[in-house]
């Protein structure tokens, strides 16, 4: 009974974990004032951060362009850029296919269609004009060449003053990591002021999928001295501005499997922002301001993230950018699970086979657990005849039957709880497995073998839900029960089958590890049984039931 009960535990834990996945997901579901730097032709309004970090109320026309576009080309990256403002109107990730069947790169940044989403950065103070500067640049077309490690594009803008403002815009062989930097000379006779602004703007579509097994969080995120890494939701946006003051930080906009972040100076005070507003939701930096002597220059930096969120380089780029992979509130059990599991990929070199080499190796290590498991289920089953004539002698006394009970179970030193914590101790891997499955990229378009070609998806003729759920009900068959109630029978026999249902729709991966678990408990409870029964206990256990 107590096995059986165990298998309804977990049932009705992970049900009520997706459930509030769910809840959690649907309850959570900018303009800047920039680059006040020279004074162009340029008519059209546009919006950028003031002094303090909120925006300024004034129109855009999202997706128009103003300037002229260049491409940016390297081995991973494929940008676009507006050489009015210089902003990154378009990103393709090169690497990344939009879908198995769709071979075409994965488009993170992009002003045209439906869903529109840029990296904008610029300059503010100086006390020039309100329109963003027409940058001039050499030719329209820049490509990483054979032996070359990167390639820079250099935007110059000079204003009334005779200031020159050079954006020079980095890209580098196999990063993801975008360098953006201000060189501003100062030709002019008076000392100037100036601070950089970096920021992502999109439209609030809400985010496809996430049912279930399908988590997709698309909204910000923020990084601080007081906060290592904190969501900052769309609806967040709308009920309030971020305003944050820090040393270092960074900010970011994030969806399933990639990010796009802007990374201000590290060394020096940063104002961290949002504003929501006309369709469009904006989060960003301000940085410190750096004044700039008559005939002196200086140069202010940062960088974009913008790419796949690829943990061990987004650590290398800010502190905490990692976090960014959705790995749940399970996170510091996540994270080194699968930096475990990428570790087997590197000697496998599959991450199918990874998963199940995971898996063994986690159940060989919960294995003590759950030899105490069932053999703690056995000895409470033998005590049940004791324990139901306990039952019946203090029938009207609560209190003499719970002493009874716990005299008797010193007696035969058993733990009553000693078939539940093994499954409270296993069920947090559990969780934590399942979200670094559905949360990392790298498993994305991952095949395993024969139908299974996306890891990442849930299987296509739906054979792995229907074996888990075969294994399943092997489980419960092997697990003897005394449980006389029709309508509890009814329930444990129906708990397979909503398994099979709910495991439909979850990712090949996560099926796969469920499956190899489920296959590796059968193994472990056929042998603990059978020391059990040599030891005399399960048959003796067996002979009570008969």
């Amino acid at each position: 009974m107590e096995s059986q009960r165990n298998l309804l535990l977990i049932g009705l834990l992970f049900v009520s974990f997706l459930i509030y996945q769910q809840w959690e997901k649907d309850h959570n579901p900018q303009p800047v004032q920039t680059e006040q730097v020279a004074s162009t032709t340029q008519n059209s309004q546009t919006d950028v951060p003031s002094e303090s970090g909120q925006a300024s109320n004034v129109k855009v026309q999202a997706g128009q362009s103003h300037g002229q576009l260049i491409t940016v080309k390297s081995d991973v990256l494929a940008l676009t850029i507006d050489t009015y403002g210089g902003d990154i109107v378009k990103a393709e990730l090169l690497q990344y296919a939009k879908t198995e069947k769709n071979s075409s790169p994965v488009e993170l940044l992009d002003v045209n269609g439906k869903h529109q989403y840029s990296a904008r950065s610029g300059l503010i103070g100086g006390n020039f004009g309100q329109a963003r500067p027409l940058y001039h640049v050499a030719k329209t077309d820049f490509s990483l060449a054979s032996g070359q490690n990167e390639i820079q594009v250099p935007l110059t803008a000079t204003n009334a003053n005779g200031v020159v403002f050079t954006k020079i815009i980095t890209l580098k062989k196999g990063s993801y990591n975008v360098a953006v930097d201000y060189k501003v000379d100062n030709a002019s006779t008076a000392p100037i002021s100036v601070k950089m602004f970096g920021e992502l703007k999109q439209n609030t579509i809400k985010a496809k999928g996430g049912f279930f097994g399908h988590p997709n969080y698309r909204g910000g995120a923020y990084s601080s001295a007081e906060h290592r890494y904190e969501k900052y939701t769309f609806s967040d946006m709308k009920d309030g501005d971020l305003n944050a003051n820090t040393r270092g930080g960074w900010v970011a906009m994030l969806q399933q499997y990639f990010a796009a972040a802007w990374i201000p100076p590290q060394n020096g005070n940063n104002i961290l922002y949002s504003h929501s507003g006309n369709g469009f939701a904006r989060i960003g930096f301000i940085s410190a301001p750096k004044t700039i002597e008559p005939g002196q220059s200086a140069t202010l930096s940062s960088s974009a993230w913008i790419g796949p969120e690829l943990q061990d380089k987004m650590a290398a780029v800010a502190p905490h950018l990692d976090l960014t992979v959705n790995y749940g509130w399970l996170w510091f059990i996540s994270q080194p699970l699968f930096k475990f599991l990428k570790f087997l990929h590197s000697l496998v070199g599959n991450w199918g086979v990874a998963i199940i080499l995971i898996t063994l190796i986690v159940k060989g290590v919960m294995y003590p657990l759950t030899r105490a498991q069932y053999t703690s289920m056995a000895k409470m089953r033998l005590l049940q005849p004791k324990m139901k004539a306990l039952r019946e002698r203090y029938a009207d006394d609560r209190q003499k039957q719970s002493q009874a009970m716990m005299e008797l179970y010193k007696k035969e030193k058993v733990n009553p709880l000693g078939g539940c914590l093994p499954i409270a101790l296993q069920m947090p891997i559990f969780i934590a497995l399942y979200w670094a499955f559905l949360g990392s990229v790298e498993l994305r378009h991952a095949p395993f073998m024969l139908w299974i070609h996306d890891l990442s998806a849930q299987d296509p003729y739906y054979i792995l839900p229907v074996l888990m759920g075969a294994s399943m009900f092997m489980i419960q068959r092997m697990s003897p029960t005394a449980v006389a109630d029709p309508m509890q029978q009814k329930i444990m026999q129906f708990m397979p089958v909503a398994f099979t249902v709910f495991f439909l729709f979850f990712p090949s991966g996560l099926v796969l590890y469920w499956l190899v678990s489920n296959c590796v408990t059968l193994a472990q409870q056929t042998l603990i049984y059978r020391e059990l029964e040599r030891k005399g206990l399960h048959s003796r256990d067996k002979k009570e039931k008969n």
